[in-house]
């Protein structure tokens, strides 16, 4: 493990392949449940016909391809091998930009935007918004190794893509994410490290203070319809992962399937779709992130990510460095402006958009690319 910045390249042994097909070849499948939609879980048939895909037809082979002429390194930080995507923009005066994911997802939620974000001239845009691209994979996830010690959480994260933009040589620099994207880069915006001139958040929820719920809009009122659902049916996982991480990833890690269902879920609930997240989403780009996690097996470490932010928790400071958001209708919850405002008070975007979800970036690549050239437009 060193700290230079040394390409990589992603090479499975086909053996591995071979493995996860036979495995997905031997599922012991479940009964069905006695209900005909996703109150009990992901149906049987679903699970069966995207696990049949994955057996027969799909190709991880060419994602791989498509990760390799992307441009990807490693670099050690603070002790630990941290994989990501550098992208350079054609435009020598671009913005650099670090984004992050979050869970379930990866690297490969930004894959199209890429092209728009790079060279956006090249995409019917204006070159004067092109952005230099670091993509890091979280610790724990993907290609990142899997952290030995505890205490990789958002805020240690956050420390270590400030240094990761540093050692690329970037002097002034912006950072966007989503899910625990937006909590590492909402640290980012609480510590202000040098050179990071203002942020970008997808999902920014900020709870209500009494005082509001003493005169709550009608709005605001449908908005804590959705937080009460997602804590009261869609909450169970988070309660999982951040208490027990270890005993889930033992059939994460051993069950394709067991490991499919787990994502497959989420990938459902959480996009905009019109009843099926295949309306959003390919069942190639659905396997592509699943293959990733089941092929680096990083489910158990991934899930630690939920444990470290519980023990260490973050998000108490005043963010007043520069910020943008942007609320996508399909995400896990959203927030009134004026909640948000009394965290994030240098607030210099603000959008409420009407269609894409918790995974903006993967479904609506179009608005969300707008979005974050829009905000940061103000900072170049």
């Amino acid at each position: 493990m060193t700290e230079s910045v040394t390409p990589f390249r992603i090479d499975v042994p086909q053996e591995e392949l071979d493995d996860l097909r036979h495995r997905l070849a031997r599922t012991r499948w479940p009964d069905g449940a006695p209900v005909d939609d996703l109150s009990q879980g992901v149906p049987l048939t679903e699970m069966q016909s995207l696990c049949d895909y994955w057996a027969t037809d799909y190709d991880w082979r060419r994602c791989e391809r498509m990760l390799n002429g992307l441009g990807q390194y490693r670099t050690a930080i603070d002790g630990l091998g941290i994989h990501f995507l550098h992208i350079r923009s054609p435009e020598p005066d671009a913005l650099p930009m670090i984004m992050t994911h979050g869970w379930p997802g990866s690297v490969l939620e930004f894959a199209k935007v890429i092209g728009p974000l790079t060279d956006p001239a090249a995409h019917g845009g204006d070159a004067k918004d092109a952005f230099h691209l670091v993509l890091p994979s979280l610790p724990g996830y993907g290609f990142s190794d899997r952290p030995v010690e505890q205490g990789w959480g958002p805020e240690r994260t956050a420390a270590a893509w400030a240094t990761l933009m540093q050692r690329l040589g970037y002097d002034r620099w912006v950072a966007q994410g989503g899910d625990w994207g937006s909590v590492v880069t909402r640290t980012l915006g609480a510590k202000k490290p040098e050179g990071c001139l203002g942020i970008h958040l997808n999902f920014a929820f900020v709870p209500p203070t009494a005082e509001d719920m003493a005169n709550l809009t009608p709005q605001e009122q449908a908005l804590l319809g959705k937080v009460k659902y997602y804590q009261d049916e869609g909450s169970g996982y988070a309660k999982q992962q951040s208490t027990r991480p270890q005993t889930i990833g033992y059939g994460l890690n051993d069950s394709p399937v067991g490991l499919a269902a787990w994502i497959y879920e989420k990938l459902q609930e959480w996009t905009d779709n019109d009843g099926k997240v295949e309306d959003t989403l390919t069942k190639d780009e659905i396997l592509d992130n699943i293959t990733l996690y089941w092929l680096t097996q990083s489910a158990t470490s991934s899930a630690r990510f939920y444990w470290e932010n519980r023990v260490n928790p973050v998000g108490g400071d005043i963010v007043d460095l520069p910020t943008g958001i942007t609320q996508f209708p399909g995400d896990i919850m959203n927030a009134s402006r004026r909640w948000v405002e009394r965290s994030f008070s240098g607030i210099i975007w603000w959008s409420e958009q009407t269609t894409g979800g918790h995974f903006a970036a993967w479904e609506r690549p179009d608005i969300f690319a707008a979005e974050v050239q829009d905000c940061f437009r103000q900072l170049r």
